[in-house]
C-alpha cells in the first residue's frame, strides 16, 4: 500500500514534466500502471473479475 505521503506528492504540479509518474487512482500503487484504465494490474484484475471495467472480458480458448 503506498504512503498518504507519495500519494499526495504525486498529486502536485511537478517542477518538470518529465519528473511527473503515474500512480493508481484505487491505491496508489506506482508500478504496473495501466495508462489506458488509470489503475494498477492488480486492481484492474479485481474490478475486472467482478465486471466493473467496461468492455473488459475474460478469455477464454
Amino acid at each position: 500500500m503506498a504512503t498518504n505521503a507519495m500519494i499526495a506528492k504525486a498529486k502536485r504540479k511537478p517542477k518538470f514534466s518529465t519528473r511527473k509518474y503515474n500512480r493508481c487512482r484505487i491505491c496508489g500503487r506506482p508500478r504496473g500502471f495501466l495508462g489506458k484504465f488509470a489503475m494498477c494490474r492488480i486492481c484492474f484484475r479485481n474490478h475486472a473479475l467482478r465486471g466493473e471495467v467496461p468492455g473488459v472480458v475474460k478469455a477464454s480458448w
